[in-house]
């Protein structure tokens, strides 16, 4: 597995995006907007790491997950409930592939991604 982004809820995507590409040297990616549902917009940072900023009604404002690319899915979730991680999300197809949520003992959300 390795680190391939963090996901950030935010309350005001502008600025925001203003702080991650003017002070933190950040690149937009790509941007959707979900309607009612949000906004995303994926930062590039330097080699493949990314930050996807999330504007929703929905979420808190603050860390929300630590996103992490895995070869097979289906094999990793069945491998990390053998040593009891704790799955809050069984794989679900998405539009670039499969999504899994895990969880650290301290509750932190793990997002395990298979991209297509």
């Amino acid at each position: 597995m390795k680190i391939k982004y963090t996901t950030i809820i935010v309350e005001d995507m502008d600025e925001s995006i203003k702080f991650y590409t003017e002070v933190m040297g950040f690149e937009i990616d790509s941007r959707y907007d979900l309607g009612r549902a949000g906004k995303i917009t994926l930062l590039k940072g330097e080699g493949e790491t990314m930050v996807e900023i999330i504007q929703n009604p929905q979420d808190e404002p603050g860390l929300f997950s630590i996103g992490m690319e895995v070869e097979d899915l289906k094999t990793t979730i069945k491998e990390l409930k053998a040593k009891g991680a704790k799955i809050t999300m069984d794989p679900t197809p998405i539009t670039v592939g499969l999504l899994a949520f895990i969880e650290d003992p301290n509750g932190a959300r793990i997002a395990l991604i298979q991209h297509n």
